[in-house]
């Protein structure tokens, strides 16, 4: 290729991308289309637009006109952001450039994930009475929830009430449940049960919202391998 042919093709080919860009430019113009930078402190949080999944980290937002979108981040650990851009007439213009830092998760700090919350945990007794057992199981349930619900020595049935706690996006209730499976050998069977709403200041009545949680605030984690390593 000769040494003209060659700065002749490079300035075509960069003057063609520069007439893309501004074509893409003013075909939004009229289409009355707003787009938006936006760029989140954690790059490898997942951004969606209406449902949908568009990047990780950053993303371009195109917000057609006389619409709304709705974008989510969302990162293990990291509190969700939601946030509405519209493109209407009488309302703000969406923002070229748009920054989010994320917020760590205060529920997700406080607990752990384990295996153990939410299925029936065998203690097979060999070395004590069941009034001794089952005056050992009440003393280490209260040490962790001080308030027993319903207790029935005769049938080796113990459930806790509710206890609550609240975060910035998150409810959590935790209770134990002990009851007796079998009487010879004696077997009791126990239960650490963790639900989750996934919004603040849920109501500890409001069933319906909550879902079992496979994490268990920290607070709680021990109460099982305690069980497991003094009911002998």
């Amino acid at each position: 290729m000769s040494k003209i042919l060659k700065p002749l093709i490079f300035s075509f080919l960069l003057l063609f991308t520069i007439s893309n860009i501004q074509a893409n430019f003013i075909g939004d113009e009229i289409a009355g289309k707003k787009r938006i930078e936006l760029g989140v402190s954690e790059p490898d949080a997942e951004i969606h637009v209406n449902g949908r999944l568009v990047g990780k980290g950053s993303a371009e937002i195109t917000v057609p006109k006389n619409s709304c979108v709705t974008v989510i981040i969302k990162k293990v650990g990291f509190l969700m952001d939601k946030i509405e851009f519209c493109n209407k007439r009488g309302m703000s213009s969406p923002p070229k450039n748009y920054y989010i830092e994320m917020v760590r998760d205060d529920a997700y700090d406080a607990s752990i994930q384990t295996d153990i919350a939410n299925v029936d945990i065998e203690l097979v007794v060999n070395d004590m009475d069941k009034d001794t057992a089952w005056k050992l199981i009440n003393q280490i349930v209260l040490s962790y929830i001080d308030v027993i619900e319903m207790t029935d020595k005769e049938t080796g049935y113990l459930r806790t009430a509710w206890s609550l706690k609240t975060f910035k996006q998150n409810t959590v209730r935790t209770r134990i449940i002990v009851k007796e499976a079998n009487s010879d050998p004696l077997v009791f069977k126990a239960k650490l049960i963790s639900e989750s709403s996934g919004g603040p200041l849920t109501s500890v009545k409001s069933d319906e919202l909550y879902k079992e949680w496979d994490r268990v605030l920290r607070s709680y984690s021990d109460v099982i391998s305690e069980f497991q390593a003094r009911i002998k």
